[in-house]
């Protein structure tokens, strides 16, 4: 073929690959933007009120009319039934999708629009949640049976190794501590203090940690520090600190993996009843220090730290002030109720829809609802309306039993998560305490 025929030819590939391009990224570019939200900006209602679910979507920034959404309703049980599911048609305006509780608790509204890849969004709504109570009554012994496993801890001396920590900061001191403790893990943290601190000047925090496994953090010890603490920061599971990452991605996969289930035959076997007497002892070791003021005890963290943050203020009355972040260890016994139960899901659901007898007695022991029977010192939550992991009633059926002076943080859009807004009013929380706590000296 001679060059005057190939010529033409070739232009009109290559003007068809450039058009083949355009079409592709034009169809890549389009995108759509899904919201739902309620009908009140708090996203709360009382009991019998209707609240409404509005669903918006966009396609390239325009409203996507003819465009379909599906869309069902629950109260965080998959595949719980009376609620509403199906297919909307979008208009111009937002779609519509109305909801009643008969009781106290929460719904979610689960939507998803797009064709090949989905875009998924899910929004909340509470109805009277300040009337969640407890899904099942405390145990007659429950004070009983911590009562003495505080005195067989006690029986432990409370010996400590210290071992200097180098850090950037020349006006605190830092510690990597180890203290013996009952059961054979001790506590495993950091501490840190305001160099040259005079006797009984500091009040005491102790940073507790989510799940996981992982060393303690130096950062949160010096934090306290730094806002003129006595600070200790300590792993969930007594375990040595400031080890390479592989080590504790080896102890995850190999001893403590699922150590979340451990023994939750027995309440003398579970897992929690260790990780909640090393609170106490940790505790201990921060008031025997001498620059402790002698009054003031703060304990923070988030999912299962909000849970440990609970179970101090229940177990130890020394705990002047507790932030929970949307709270672990919650609500064991929720299925017994009708509603869904908290993280770790301790207690199987048998085929009967019942939860087993045998784990569900045991977990009422380390339920952090039952420490929060007992819990009187003051406290911050926060709870998001769609979290999965720890749901929004299993939080509130906690912060219901408080009994000091209390806030709650309500975020209807949030799911499990600690976002710095909420890091920042936790300890701004923190420091008012600790300001209230100087002024009644």
């Amino acid at each position: 073929m001679n060059d005057s025929r190939l010529k033409p030819i070739l232009r009109s590939m290559i003007a068809l690959a450039i058009c083949l391009s355009l079409i592709q990224i034009a169809t890549a570019a389009e995108k759509y933007e899904l919201n739902v939200v309620t009908d009140r900006p708090d996203a709360i209602y009382k009991t019998g009120e209707t609240a409404r679910f509005l669903i918006s979507l966009t396609k390239d920034g325009k409203p996507a009319t003819g465009e379909k959404v599906s869309y069902y309703v629950d109260d965080f049980i998959p595949g719980a039934p009376g609620f509403p599911k199906g297919t909307l048609m979008m208009g111009v305006g937002p779609a519509e999708i109305s909801v009643k509780a008969d009781k106290p608790g929460f719904l979610r509204c689960v939507v998803q629009a797009g064709d090949k890849k989905k875009v998924t969004k899910i929004a909340g709504a509470a109805f009277s949640p300040l009337e969640i109570g407890l899904s099942q009554p405390v145990p007659d012994d429950f004070d009983q049976f911590w009562a003495d496993q505080k005195k067989q801890l006690a029986a432990v001396p409370a010996e400590a190794k210290l071992t200097l920590v180098k850090q950037a900061d020349p006006k605190l001191d830092c510690f990597d501590v180890q203290v013996d403790c009952l059961g054979g893990a001790p506590v495993s943290g950091y501490l840190a203090k305001p160099k040259d601190a005079k006797p009984n000047s500091l009040p005491a925090i102790l940073w507790v940690h989510g799940a996981g496994v992982r060393s303690s953090s130096l950062g949160n010890a010096v934090k306290g520090a730094n806002a003129g603490m006595l600070s200790m920061d300590i792993n969930a599971h007594g375990i040595p600190n400031g080890k390479p990452a592989q080590y504790y991605k080896d102890l995850s996969q190999g001893e403590l993996s699922g150590y979340r289930h451990a023994g939750r035959e027995s309440r003398e076997t579970i897992y929690f009843r260790g990780m909640f007497l090393r609170l106490v002892r940790a505790i201990d070791f921060l008031t025997a220090q001498p620059e402790w003021d002698g009054k003031t005890v703060i304990v923070i963290g988030h999912s299962q730290g909000g849970g440990q943050a609970l179970a101090a203020g229940g177990i130890d009355d020394r705990v002047t002030f507790i932030a929970t972040g949307v709270p672990a260890i919650c609500d064991h016994s929720g299925r017994a109720a009708g509603r869904i139960n908290g993280w770790p899901k301790l207690v199987n659901t048998l085929p009967n829809g019942k939860p087993d007898p045998t784990q569900l007695k045991a977990a009422q022991y380390v339920d952090a609802v039952n420490f929060a029977t007992r819990c009187k010192a003051d406290g911050i939550m926060s709870v998001g309306f769609i979290d999965a992991v720890c749901p929004p009633s299993s939080c509130y059926a906690a912060y219901n039993q408080l009994s000091g002076k209390k806030q709650v943080i309500n975020k209807p859009l949030m799911g499990h998560a600690a976002p710095a807004d909420i890091h920042k009013a936790f300890f701004d929380a923190v420091l008012e305490h600790v300001k209230q706590q100087a002024k009644e000296k």
